[in-house]
């Protein structure tokens, strides 16, 4: 009886400092891709973010991944020409402007879902904030900026599931008596 409880503490240590490890990995994935996208690529850390959750937000493997990166790319993509919708109908509509451009860019974000495959509301939505929370002008330069910063969060994403898997895996290996 004392072998199998003292195996027993032995798997809890183990998987104690599993934990441990993975959330030392993930925590240096997530500070890693900080620093790339701001000191090495001039980008916004919490644009970075936005890749990052949108990698987690279905399925946790490189496809979904990828998947949901073009989703946010999407979004992005409707939330400049939003801002193009905005900007155009703003003299002849006025205060009813926001009422048009945000039915008309919500029906075509909402209608996407029903896209096979490429079809993550949470992504599109995603790259809708990213886009009005950069407080950027609409231009190819933007998207490419705010693309290359969920492009980071992304892969960091994916790396920080594979340091899960990793030390998960660990955990499953280790019998316990």
């Amino acid at each position: 009886m004392e072998r199998i409880m003292a195996a027993g503490v032995s798997h809890a240590r183990e998987s104690t400092s599993a934990q441990w490890k993975i959330t030392v990995g993930e925590s240096l994935v997530a500070s890693g891709a900080a620093t790339v996208s701001f000191v090495l690529l001039d980008l916004p850390v919490w644009a970075m973010f936005i890749g990052w959750i949108a990698y987690f937000t279905r399925g946790i493997d490189f496809r979904h991944g990828a998947i949901n990166f073009a989703c946010v790319l999407v979004g992005l993509a409707c939330g400049m020409a939003a801002a193009l919708g905005l900007h155009a109908l703003g003299p002849h509509l006025g205060a009813w402007t926001i009422t048009v451009v945000v039915f008309s860019v919500a029906m075509v974000v909402v209608s996407l879902r029903l896209v096979p495959v490429f079809n993550n509301l949470l992504g599109f939505f995603l790259g809708l904030v990213s886009y009005f929370a950069s407080h950027l002008p609409p231009s190819g330069m933007t998207f490419v900026k705010l693309g290359v910063a969920a492009a980071v969060g992304s892969i960091a994403g994916w790396l920080a599931s594979l340091v899960q898997k990793h030390w998960s895996a660990k955990v499953r290996a280790t019998p316990a008596v």
